[in-house]
């Protein structure tokens, strides 16, 4: 059964100013450029917490949070609450919105099949997120994960709590409005919690964090006493449904650096997929995979020329595609692209980020670089649906890196969870 609990959330107060100089992006998600930016917007920022500039970060974080709580700058919440937080944005000129809850998650390893991974991790970033878990005993950040609700009773739960007054309410950069209601009433949390007893979780985005908690939570369980209700035994996150209609995937398009579309690799695609030329504006390729989303389909771009591709028989595929993978996870696109593509027609051995390939979530983008000779081929794909992330997490495959950008990112600096020692929920 999983469990979900209120927490006392450490917020900041009216002292650190206004919120939207204080938010940020995810810390995996902020580039230099960012990193600056933050800074500079505010000296409370949470940049400085989730990804400080300074060289001795662990030792910078800690000696600032405590400043801050000591100042007051950041204030923990008496009373333990849930929270449903709202993103609204627009896309494709359309106004969209989705609706999750933060709440403390009780840590499952992967093995019991209460939470489950879709990306593969690595441990350069765990190990990082466990350096600052072990020197500031908070998680900083929610893991974002995704559960089954059919009957919508979190959808009606969510929909009712929205009706009344935010707590929380601000802008970030890329024009996400996100707002956040805080939930005390012990009736309303207990219906909340009685829903997601039964539920499988998959998560989205934050696997390193959750697997850096693990491991922070078995080495506390050895260094001091505990109990199940020690705070550490659990990750603060957001939860959204899988049935909200606001729960988005942008395609991350692959731009190869080093490789050219040759006519040979043109007649060895020709074997597998329908080829059509296509005029070569971002217009007509958007419209080419709009058309055929449904449909096993990719466009090439090279500066000059884009091409669509559909596949012309998935048995083919299979015997060449993720040999050690389920059927679905053979017959992904990215899946395609990487092990047959890639792989075998045009031989490019493994990728290395960067340096052979880069990923790009705007298709104009994409097209740009491709125009500016920053990478010499682009191959533009079709999204995945959350419902297939969903599937294939509990058949307990993983996806290729990249394969999937859920869309807005939720706001940083919003709450953090005390996961010290003495912390019980």
């Amino acid at each position: 059964m999983v469990d979900v609990r209120p927490f006392r959330a450490i917020r900041y107060s009216e002292k650190a100013g206004g919120l939207r100089n204080l938010i940020t992006q995810p810390y995996d998600k902020i580039n230099q450029d960012m990193q600056r930016e933050y800074y500079e917007r505010s000296p409370y920022n949470y940049c400085r917490l989730i990804l400080p500039l300074e060289e001795n970060r662990y030792e910078t974080v800690h000696q600032r949070l405590y400043e801050w709580l000591n100042e007051r700058v950041l204030a923990k919440d008496e009373e333990p609450a849930v929270f449903v937080c709202r993103q609204e944005f627009r896309l494709d000129g359309q106004n969209c919105s989705r609706t999750g809850l933060i709440a403390a998650l009780r840590l499952y390893p992967y093995s019991e099949g209460m939470v489950y991974p879709h990306e593969t991790t690595y441990a350069a970033p765990k190990a990082d997120r466990l350096n600052m878990l072990r020197n500031i005993q908070k998680d900083l950040e929610p893991v974002f994960l995704i559960y089954s609700d059919p009957e919508k009773k979190t959808l009606d739960f969510f929909e009712q709590t929205a009706k009344t007054e935010p707590t929380m309410e601000v802008e970030d950069e890329f024009r996400v409005i996100h707002k956040v209601w805080r939930v005390v009433d012990p009736k309303k949390i207990a219906l909340v919690q009685k829903v997601l007893e039964p539920k499988k979780l998959v998560i989205t985005d934050g696997h390193h964090r959750y697997e850096s908690a693990l491991a922070y939570r078995d080495e506390r369980r050895k260094q001091v006493e505990s109990t199940e209700e020690s705070a550490f035994n659990f990750q603060m996150s957001y939860m959204v449904p899988v049935q909200d209609d606001g729960l988005v995937i942008l395609p991350t398009h692959r731009l190869l650096r080093k490789f050219d579309l040759t006519i040979e690799t043109l007649e060895a695609l020709a074997s597998f997929f329908d080829i059509s030329e296509l005029t070569p504006l971002v217009s007509a390729i958007e419209a080419f995979l709009k058309e055929h989303k449904m449909e096993h389909a990719f466009a090439i771009y090279d500066g000059t020329k884009a091409y669509g591709l559909l596949l012309k028989d998935e048995r083919k595929i299979k015997k060449l595609a993720g040999p050690n993978a389920s059927n679905e996870v053979r017959l992904l696109d990215v899946v395609i692209l990487k092990d047959v593509v890639f792989k075998i027609m045009m031989k490019t051995g493994e990728l290395k980020i960067e340096e052979d390939i880069l990923y790009e979530r705007s298709l104009r983008v994409a097209m740009e670089k491709i125009d500016s000779g920053e990478a010499k081929l682009a191959f533009l794909v079709n999204p995945i649906s959350p419902e297939v992330v969903w599937q294939v997490a509990q058949k307990r495959q993983r996806l290729p890196e990249k394969s999937t950008d859920f869309y807005p990112k939720p706001a940083s600096g919003l709450t953090m969870m005390d996961v010290a020692t003495e912390e019980k929920l």
